[in-house]
């Protein structure tokens, strides 16, 4: 049984518009989730660095990030990255190139968790509807052809903001959505823009949205988790 969760850090820029790293790191802690997806975590202009500074994930925090050989500073691609516990063994990371007409993209991470593979995918998706669901079938397609077959968990800030169409009704064909309440805007939860999503062979036990002090300072969006079971 494990925990995973997805947040949009917003570069670690908070609603009252100041760049702390610190208050992610205390969010992150709060969540305790056992793999991250998150997005907007390396800033969007020069060499991208990373928001969270690495040294700070190396001391303050039991995480380290998945390398997907992006050629910048950042800990992602696109903004998107993957933090798991020290104790997961990262078999591979590889970056999904999807269509789109802002900086948009996807990341895959395949895990060993004890005797347990699992296939991590953390997204953040296009403002426009057409191109979130161009998007969505891009990284759909693309999983489905990678090898070896792995259970999937994918997460991350789909920009949809109507229940049940647009891009989550071509998730939903094959993958299970978590029952997570509205994250966006941190400070005034409205709309369910970050989504947990499992494929077969994942039991979800458990789901919401973290709601704190912090949380609601620390970035626009607030965390989504889900308690899960590998079979």
């Amino acid at each position: 049984m494990i925990t995973v969760a997805s947040y949009n850090i917003r570069k670690s820029i908070g609603t009252d518009r100041r760049r702390r790293p610190e208050r992610i790191l205390h969010v992150l802690k709060e969540v305790d989730a056992d793999i991250l997806a998150l997005q907007e975590a390396d800033r969007r202009f020069g060499s991208r660095e990373s928001a969270i500074p690495p040294h700070l994930i190396a001391s303050e925090t039991d995480y380290r990030a998945v390398s997907f050989e992006s050629k910048t500073d950042g800990i992602g691609w696109h903004g998107n990255a993957i933090l798991v516990r020290k104790h997961i063994e990262i078999l591979h990371g590889s970056i999904i190139d999807i269509p789109s007409l802002e900086p948009r993209g996807a990341v895959v991470a395949d895990l060993k968790i004890g005797d347990s593979l699992l296939r991590v995918t953390g997204m953040h998706l296009d403002l426009s509807g057409l191109w979130r669901r161009r998007q969505a079938r891009a990284i759909l397609t693309q999983l489905a052809e990678m090898q070896p077959e792995m259970p999937q968990i994918l997460m991350g800030d789909l920009n949809e903001w109507t229940a049940h169409r647009g891009c989550l009704h071509d998730f939903a064909r094959h993958h299970r959505i978590a029952n997570t309440s509205a994250s966006f805007h941190s400070r005034r939860p409205m709309a369910r823009l970050d989504r947990i999503m499992t494929g077969p062979g994942i039991d979800l036990l458990a789901s919401g949205t973290h709601h704190s002090f912090t949380a609601r300072m620390a970035s626009d969006h607030l965390p989504v988790w889900a308690r899960v079971a590998l079979r």
